[in-house]
C-alpha cells in the first residue's frame, strides 16, 4: 500500500479514506481524531471525536459541553480498529493529554506527530518514539537557527529579575493551555513558593491540571477589591499575552513585561511586543530535536507540516530520507 492511499492531505485536513476519519481537521467533519487541545488542532463541531481523556476534558473546558456530537476516550498505547484501520495514540510531550497518532493498514504505519517536544516537562507525559514507515512531523521551529536553551536557565533569569527589581510586578505572558502551567511548574521546581497570581482565563485550566496531579502551588486571582497596585510589588502575575495589552494590566505596580515563548529567540518579535524580559521557553521541538527525532525513528519517508517545511525537507534529502512538505493550512503557533 502506498502511504498516500492510507492518509493524505485535503482542504479539511489529513484524511484516511479507508477509515473515513480526519486527523486534527480544520473544519467540522463526521469523525475526527484529535492530537491535543490547542485551538488550531481541536475545533468544535465534529460529529464524533476520538482523543485522550485529558484532551477531551480540555476541549470541554475550552469549547463548551457540547463541543461535539459524541466523544470516545483512548488511552496511550491502546489500539482500536476503525473500518479495518488500526489506530493507536502515543505521548507527544507537548501539553497535558497531547498525543501522536499511529495509523496502520496492510503493513503500512504512518505516525502523525501533532505538536511535540523532547525536552523534559513535568506537566505532561514525555514523548515516546514510535517506529513507523512514514513520520508526519511538525516543523514550527524547523530552521537551523532555532536552538532552545534549558527552560530551567530561563526561569532562573526571571528569578534574578525578581531579586533585582523587587518593587516591580512581573507580568508573564504565557498561552493559557500548557505554557502557563509549565512556567508555573518551573517556578515551583526552582524554589519559588510565594503566591502566583493568575488571570481568570487560566483558572479553569490550572484547576484541571491540578486535578490531574500537577502541583502548581498557591495560585490566586488578582481581583480582590481591597488590593491595590502596591500589593503586587515583586509579585509574579501570569496571564495570556493579550491580557497585558488592555486595562487589566494597569492595576499592577510598575509592571515589567515578560513573555515565555520559543519565538522570543527572534529579537524583533520581542521588540514589537514591548517585552522587557523574553523567556525562550518552547513547547515545540527546536531544530536539533527535530533532526534527532527523525534520525532516531529512521522512517522510510518524512512528511513535514506547519513551520519550516522546506528546510527540514532539504535536511532529510541530504540524509538520504525521502521527504515532502504537506503545505497544510490553518495551524498556527498557539502553544509555542
Amino acid at each position: 500500500m502506498k502511504p498516500e492511499t492510507l492518509l493524505h492531505p485535503t482542504q479539511a485536513g489529513l484524511y484516511c479514506p479507508a477509515g473515513d476519519f480526519y486527523v486534527d481537521p480544520i473544519r467540522p467533519v463526521e469523525r475526527a481524531l484529535i492530537t491535543h487541545g490547542h485551538s488550531d488542532h481541536a475545533r468544535p463541531g465534529h460529529g464524533k471525536v476520538l482523543a485522550t481523556r485529558q484532551t477531551l476534558d480540555i476541549m470541554r473546558i475550552r469549547c463548551g459541553a457540547e463541543f461535539c456530537g459524541s466523544e470516545q476516550a483512548i488511552d496511550f498505547g491502546e489500539r482500536l480498529v476503525l473500518n479495518g484501520v488500526g489506530i493507536s495514540f502515543h505521548p507527544a510531550g507537548h501539553v497535558l493529554g497531547s498525543a501522536q497518532i499511529a495509523v496502520e493498514k496492510d503493513g503500512m504505519r504512518i505516525v502523525v506527530s501533532g505538536d511535540y517536544k523532547r525536552s523534559a516537562d513535568p506537566t505532561c507525559t514525555p514523548f515516546e518514539p514510535v517506529a513507523c514507515d512514514v513520520f508526519i512531523t511538525e516543523a514550527t521551529f524547523g530552521l537551523p537557527v532555532f536552538h532552545h536553551p534549558d527552560p530551567t536557565d530561563e526561569i532562573a533569569r526571571l528569578l534574578t529579575s525578581l531579586r533585582q527589581f523587587p518593587q516591580r510586578s512581573h507580568l508573564v505572558g504565557a498561552y493559557a493551555l500548557g505554557k502557563a502551567q509549565r512556567v508555573i511548574s518551573l517556578l515551583r521546581r526552582s524554589g519559588y513558593d510565594r503566591p502566583i497570581y493568575i488571570h481568570g482565563a487560566l483558572s479553569k485550566l490550572c484547576a484541571y491540571y491540578e486535578s490531574q496531579g500537577i502541583d502548581l502551588g498557591d495560585l490566586r486571582p488578582p481581583t480582590d477589591d481591597d488590593q491595590n497596585a502596591q500589593d503586587f510589588r515583586g509579585a509574579v502575575i501570569v496571564g495570556p499575552p493579550s491580557a497585558f495589552n488592555d486595562r487589566w494590566a494597569r492595576r499592577f505596580a510598575d509592571p515589567l513585561s515578560v513573555f515565555a515563548s520559543g519565538w522570543m529567540m527572534v529579537r524583533q518579535r520581542a521588540k514589537q511586543r514591548g517585552v522587557e524580559l523574553p523567556l525562550m521557553i518552547s513547547d515545540h521541538c527546536d531544530w536539533p530535536e527535530l533532526t534527532a527525532t527523525i534520525t532516531e525513528l529512521k522512517p522510510g519517508e518524512v512528511w513535514v507540516t506547519h513551520g519550516g517545511e522546506e528546510a527540514l525537507v532539504r535536511w532529510c534529502e541530504l540524509q538520504g530520507i525521502a521527504a515532502r512538505p504537506l503545505h497544510l493550512v490553518g495551524y498556527e503557533d498557539e502553544g509555542d
